[in-house]
Parts: C-alpha cells; sequence; structure tokens
C-alpha cells in the first residue's frame, strides 16, 4: 500500500504572499510561495490580474495540488498565463488528501458588482459554522467547505459602497484567525485580525509592495522588510500608494483586544530564518535552547562531554543554544548532528507485515551510531503531540547504544487543541492530556532516562521584550482568547 508520511508534529493550515506594482509579479509570487513552502505542502495557487486592450481587467488563475515547484513545473505559465503587475499566492496545507480537495485550493476568486474579487486566507475562524449556516438560508451557494468562502461570500454580499467598507463589513462579522490578501479591481487589500494570531508583514522590492506570511519570503525576492502589518489593520496597497511608497492604513475597530500571537510560531513552525512578530525566530529559539539548559541541566557520571542533538530541522538552534549554555555553565558539552534527516520522502512503499510507524521514522531520520554510542545524548526536541514519532527516534537511537538518553523539550505539554490555524489533534489524541499532565508516565512511555518540559513562565521568558500577554498559549491551557463553536468537527478541518 502507498500512503504519504504521517507527521506528529503540528502544522499550520496555510502560507500566502502577494505582490503589487511588479513587472515580474507572477514570478515574485512564485518564489515567495517556494519559500513558503512549509506552511503547506497539498496545494499552491496563484491568482494575476491584468488590463485587456479595453481596459477591462481580468483575473488570470493557475491553482492545483502539489508542491509549488510541481504546479507551476511550467514555468512559462508566469509569464504568459499569470500576466499583470499584481499577484497573489497561496500554499494549502490539508490533514487529508481527500479526492474532493481541489476545489478548496485557494485563492478564490468571483466576479461580483464591484468587479474582480479574489482572496488568500491564512487562519481558520472560530463561528464559521454560524456563518455558513446564516449565508445558506440567505441563499447564498457554496462551492467548497472552507472557511475563507465564507469571508468571500461576506464581501460580495455587502451592501458597502466600496470595496474597502465591503471588506471592513465582512470582517466585522467574523471571529478567529485570519491573515488575508484580497485583490479587487481597486487594489491589494491585506489584514490580519485584531488578535494577531497569525504573522503578516509588509515588504518591498524596488518600487513594488509585497505582503507574505513571513519575511523569509522577502528575501528571496531580494526584497526589504519594513514592518509588520498590525493586528486589526487593513492596507490598501495601489498606484497611489506604491507612489508614495507606503500603503493607505485603516483600523477594522477602534476596540482592540490584547495581542494573542501565536507561541509556536515561535516554537516550531515559522522558519528560523524570518522575523515575526518582531523578533527573528532562530534569536527566539536560542533562547528557549538556554533557558532549557539553565533550568534542565545533563552531566555525564564519567566527566565526558555530554552530547547535544536535535530532532531536525526546527530544533537546531534551540540545541545549539542548549549545548553553548551548558558549556556556559561548566558542563562540558557538545552539539552534534546525531540525526540525519531526509528531505526527499516523497510517497513510499510499505510491504504487508511492515510496522507502519516504526517505518516512517526509518524512511525520515537515520542515527550517525559514532555520535551516539557510549555518550551520554540530550536530545532537544520542540514539542510532543501523540508521542509515535518521539518514541520512534528513542528507539532509533538507542540502536546506537548510547550510555543514556535524555529528552528536553522547548515548550510547555500540548494539552488542547488549537482553534486558530495550528492543526492539532483532538484532545484524546495528545499524550499529555491521555496521562493528565504527567510527565514521569510519559517519560516511562518513551523510555528515555529523563524527560523535561520548559513550563509556560519559562517559555515565554524568551521573549521577554514582550508581555507574556501578548501570545495565545491555549494549546498549553485550554482557555481559548475568544468564542469558539466546540460542534466545530475534524471533518472541516480535513477539508480546507
Amino acid at each position: 500500500m502507498s500512503y504519504n508520511i504521517i507527521e506528529s508534529k503540528p502544522k499550520s493550515y496555510c502560507g500566502i504572499f502577494g505582490i503589487f506594482g511588479s513587472e515580474t509579479a507572477s514570478i515574485d509570487t512564485y518564489y515567495g510561495l517556494h519559500a513558503l513552502q512549509h506552511r503547506g505542502q497539498e496545494a499552491s495557487g496563484i491568482i494575476t490580474l491584468s488590463k485587456n486592450g479595453d481596459s477591462r481587467k481580468t483575473l488570470n488563475v493557475i491553482r492545483g495540488e502539489g508542491l509549488v515547484s510541481e504546479v507551476f513545473s511550467d514555468f512559462t505559465i508566469l509569464s504568459k498565463t499569470l500576466q499583470g503587475n499584481i499577484a497573489i499566492g497561496h500554499n494549502r496545507y490539508s490533514t487529508t488528501g481527500a479526492s474532493h480537495s481541489r476545489k478548496n485550493i485557494q485563492p478564490f476568486f468571483v466576479n461580483y458588482r464591484m468587479g474582480n474579487l479574489a482572496i488568500a486566507h491564512n487562519g481558520n475562524l472560530t463561528n464559521e459554522r454560524r456563518l455558513r449556516t446564516q449565508l445558506v438560508e440567505d441563499g447564498a451557494i457554496f462551492q467548497t467547505s472552507s472557511d475563507t468562502e465564507v469571508i468571500l461570500h461576506l464581501i460580495a454580499r455587502s451592501r458597502k459602497n466600496t470595496p474597502l467598507e465591503q471588506i471592513r463589513d465582512a470582517l466585522s462579522q467574523i471571529e478567529g484567525a485570519y491573515c488575508l490578501l484580497i485583490l479587487t479591481d481597486q487594489g491589494l487589500f491585506a489584514a490580519r485580525d485584531p488578535y494577531g494570531f497569525r504573522p503578516l508583514s509588509l515588504g518591498k522590492k524596488g518600487s513594488s509592495l509585497m505582503v507574505a506570511s513571513e519575511t523569509c519570503a522577502f528575501d528571496i525576492n531580494k526584497g526589504e522588510y519594513i514592518r509588520e502589518i498590525r493586528p486589526g489593520e487593513i492596507i490598501l496597497i495601489d498606484d497611489q500608494s506604491v507612489a508614495s511608497g507606503a500603503p493607505f492604513s485603516f483600523d477594522l475597530t477602534d476596540n482592540f483586544p490584547v495581542k494573542k500571537q501565536c507561541i509556536f510560531e515561535f516554537i516550531y513552525f515559522s522558519r528560523p530564518d524570518s522575523k515575526i512578530f518582531g523578533h527573528n525566530v532562530d534569536k527566539v529559539r536560542r533562547r528557549l535552547g538556554k533557558i532549557l539548559a539553565r533550568n534542565y541541566p545533563v552531566t555525564d557520571p564519567d566527566g565526558e562531554k555530554v552530547i547535544v542533538i536535535s530532532v531536525p530541522d526546527s530544533s537546531n538552534t534551540a540545541a545549539i543554544g542548549y549545548a553553548s549554555e551548558l558549556e556556559k555553565n561548566g558542563i562540558s558539552s557538545k552539539f552534534e548532528l546525531g540525526l540525519i534527516r531526509s528531505h526527499y520522502i516523497g510517497r513510499t512503499f510499505i510491504a504487508p507485515g511492515q510496522q507502519k510507524r516504526e517505518m516512517d521514522v526509518r524512511i525520515k531520520f537515520n542515527v550517525v551510531k559514532g555520535v551516539l554510542e557510549n555518550r551520554t545524548v540530550v536530545v532537544i526536541d520542540d514539542s510532543i503531540v501523540r508521542g509515535t514519532t518521539s518514541l520512534q527516534l528513542i528507539q532509533l537511537i538507542n540502536e546506537a547504544k548510547p550510555k543514556s538518553v535524555h529528552l528536553r523539550i522547548s515548550s510547555p505539554p500540548i494539552m488542547f487543541p488549537c482553534y486558530y490555524g495550528m492543526d492539532f489533534p483532538s484532545h484524546q489524541e495528545l499524550i499529555a492530556h491521555k496521562v493528565n499532565g504527567d510527565i514521569e508516565k510519559i517519560r516511562e512511555y518513551l523510555n528515555v532516562d529523563s524527560l523535561k518540559y520548559l513550563n509556560t513562565n519559562e517559555m515565554l521568558e524568551a521573549i521577554y521584550e514582550e508581555s507574556p500577554d501578548d501570545f495565545c498559549i491555549s494549546c498549553f491551557q485550554g482557555q481559548y482568547p475568544t468564542d469558539v463553536d466546540f460542534t466545530f468537527k475534524k471533518e472541516v478541518y480535513e477539508n480546507r
């Protein structure tokens, strides 16, 4: 049987990129999405806006399942089909590869009374079900199961007189997490929810202006980071704002809540070379590792060097921080590449009778036995979700016959699901929830010599420049900053 490798890590639903005023808008968007590939690998799409000879504006669309390089394997379509100096793009993640998922590939687009309208969305609405029900009762016809289409309908059905007012009208009705790129005949709009759950930044390349989920999408285009899109801010980029070098800015509401930026973007999801929420991801992850080392050090009983390894790639910089802090505190240590990760997995074939979970890990990782044999080994990881991958990894490491194995986690135990665009399994599947937060039981299950997590205060210490209240930690504590429709079924997530 063939199947896709099942991750035991959380995933985020989407990455978005938009640009206005570039003669190579579709190519810039292609590379931007390429840099954001980690935010979604199921599907990708680009929409551009171009003028016809009669001055009418036309949307040009290419969308498909697969990686960015697969969807746009014919590079000529970027210049021939996707014409225009305005573009938005989207990388999609879904939890299943359902046969009907193709209709959910973004960006979505319609032609409505004000002209062209296209939208790309990163996040998750928590009142989607109620809004969808009301829209259907009012006569709306849905083509997808995505909550993004709810936003599209709300904009298109608004009786306000300008695209800006229609967008503000729509956003005033939705709750939850959203970063949006909205393409209209008036220009390119970008918006971020008032809590600022997910990252969204503004940049420039020459005279053109760009918006992206992460700043690494600017770097690949040789662009320059300008600033974050503020929580609750809507910006409009058009010819006038490009000429002035700054977009027009509007507030969604005067009553802004406390920011609730997703802490997991720092811990795991964003690329280490990105700047999000005003901070470099790499720097925060190093701090997390250093805090782990100060509070939960490991020593070798024979006075030999402690070998520190990461679970690549998201834990690399935290492991570097851990090893350097041990040295600073007088504990001889060395960061080593003890696990080698394959980046070329694709689809795999597992013969009948083989243990699928074990092969998932063996296909993805291999140990460097010479580094680990007869050594005290500290494994740094960012999180434990179900625990199945961690179990197999520890078993793999133990095959190298280390002296002892110690696991250090740069976040608290994940006890609750996320409703704001990070795909955790249900709480019944979370190992920390199943054992009621008993870390000793998790240690016994994983069969490691010691297991330590950062607690919430220790984790937030890594971003000491910010108020602890500025971050969403719902997956650790179960207290959600917005109303959540808890009847929200998992199939809604699966069909995004």
